[in-house]
């Protein structure tokens, strides 16, 4: 080899040697594996060309193995810098074990609400243990083409809603509602959380049972309740043995007319429907009442206390407390939002009037989700089979609420009798 060449090589391989070696790669433990496209192809660039010399990969698992697997690698010190952290009890537990580093006082936490960083602070507020990244919005999505049909309007009140589904079921044409109670879970979270905030109040209901200054037998509580047992008369022959997945096909197969949602569900619709989607948020009780949706919060990123790379980590952190990553995330993942207090302007029609309403109503969280599931009964739990025999009508709202009421009571002090 020429003497000029092999001169030329080596110092090029000298040049390129400590560009390498400062290179951090920062790894992301996450249980969203159908997001692995958008990150890689849209958020980590994005990051990536802000900030050269962190590299970032994404590594998530199945979402029912994620909590084992991220507990193996976290005892097992193989976990990586970034952990996506679901909200409340799990992630907390991580930080009081010592698994995730204290974030209090980070400056990207100040760009975010008092009711986001609450899914991932100490009950008492004063430690942040991972920086809020997305909440999904709860509401109604429907089908166009049938309102078009038979001359629909979208309801704004608990009556206009009713009188919605009664002309539907009298056309005969379409099942008016879109929901199993085979699975439980949705009859609670796309039902009861969907409606019930309208009744409770939303945070002032759900800070209420926390404190034991409310409780579930109240009448708020007993609406939800009363009026969440009126759909049974307007979901599909044979609901009782109707799963989740029952319920999306039959919906975008164009067979029934609205489908009780939560946001995520605006990408998978959009493919699978080719029909024109439209939302309407929650129904209020009566004409000029405040509206209340659950805006709640679904995912946070936190570091790893051991992080091999702990100052790079913390520089992603801050990032996503930008406004470049709050709608970067919001568009990539139509009905997943950013719980900042940036401006937001989200491009998918659908996904722009859910969250439109956050600027008309009053937002809270699913209401259970907090201190709330902690003891045996779990509360959560218990409200998924009171959601199934409100709707069967096997139980009254009033027996429902007793029963729920009766169950926090046994564990939790604040509710405790006097």
């Amino acid at each position: 080899m020429p003497r000029n060449i092999t001169a030329i090589l080596l110092t090029s391989s000298l040049l390129a040697g400590p560009v390498l070696a400062d290179d951090v790669t920062l790894t992301i433990e996450s249980w969203r594996n159908d997001d692995m496209v958008i990150w890689q192809q849209q958020i980590i660039p994005a990051f990536e060309a802000a900030h050269p010399g962190i590299k970032v990969k994404f590594d998530p698992t199945a979402p029912t193995k994620y909590n084992a697997a991220l507990n193996s690698k976290l005892d097992g010190g193989t976990a990586g810098d970034l952990i996506a952290c679901r909200p409340f009890d799990a992630s907390l537990s991580l930080f009081e074990k010592g698994k995730l580093a204290d974030l209090t006082g980070m400056e990207a936490l100040s760009d975010f609400p008092d009711r986001a960083l609450a899914a991932w602070s100490t009950d008492d507020g004063s430690k942040t243990f991972c920086v809020p990244m997305a909440a999904a919005i709860h509401g109604f999505i429907y089908n166009k083409d049938i309102f078009d049909e038979l001359g629909l309007e979208e309801p704004e009140t608990e009556e206009e809603f009713f009188a919605l589904l009664e002309t539907i079921k009298e056309d005969g044409n379409y099942i008016p509602l879109a929901l199993g109670t085979a699975d439980q879970w949705e009859s609670s979270t796309m039902g009861l959380q969907n409606i019930g905030p309208t009744y409770w109040k939303g945070e002032e209901g759900r800070q209420a049972l926390i404190s034991g200054e409310g409780k579930l037998t109240d009448e708020g509580w007993v609406k939800a309740f009363r009026a969440l047992s009126r759909w049974g008369d307007y979901l599909g022959d044979g609901y009782e043995s109707q799963t989740y997945p029952d319920s999306q096909n039959l919906f975008t197969l164009g067979r029934a007319a609205i489908f009780p949602a939560g946001s995520w569900e605006i990408s998978g619709f959009n493919q699978q429907a080719d029909f024109e989607l439209g939302a309407f948020r929650p129904p209020v009780e009566n004409e000029g009442d405040t509206c209340y949706i659950s805006d709640h919060t679904d995912i946070g990123m936190g570091m790893n206390a051991a992080a091999q790379h702990p100052e790079e980590a913390r520089i992603f952190l801050e990032w996503l407390g930008t406004e470049e990553f709050a709608n970067l995330y919001s568009n990539a993942l139509p009905g997943f939002y950013s719980l900042s207090k940036h401006p937001l302007e989200v491009q998918d029609p659908l996904a722009a009037e859910f969250l439109s309403w956050r600027q008309d109503c009053e937002s809270t969280i699913r209401s259970f989700f907090q201190i709330l599931s902690r003891g045996t009964p779990n509360l959560e739990n218990e409200a998924w089979g009171g959601a199934v025999s409100a709707i069967k009508g096997t139980a009254t709202p009033e027996e429902i609420t007793a029963k729920l009421q009766q169950g926090l009571e046994s564990w939790y002090a604040p509710q405790a009798p006097n």
